[in-house]
């Protein structure tokens, strides 16, 4: 499958998911539901660095995008704390 038509077929599933998305009014998230989703983060870094070593970059990048997603909802939500590490450009 292309890079186009994967990244296509994720836009239709989270385009679908959004339109079905449903807020819980009575929300509460337990220390072991994040580290569920923490866990979960985990896993896709794995998943990332196996296709990466695999060159299956375009699996390898929607694994570390699932990966970063995660966090940053868990950050949004005030759940995890920490920073995202910036690299820095070289300068040609």
């Amino acid at each position: 499958m292309s890079l186009e038509k994967l990244v296509s077929k994720y836009m239709r599933s989270a385009g679908r998911a959004l339109s079905e998305l449903k807020v819980v009014d009575s929300l509460t998230i337990s220390v072991n539901d994040v580290r569920r989703v923490v866990d979960s983060a985990k896993a896709y870094l794995y998943d990332a660095e196996y296709y990466r070593d695999r060159k299956r970059f375009e699996v390898s990048l929607a694994s570390v995008a699932y990966c970063e997603g995660l966090l940053d909802a868990l950050k949004m939500l005030g759940a995890v704390e920490f920073e995202w590490v910036r690299e820095k450009r070289n300068e040609k």
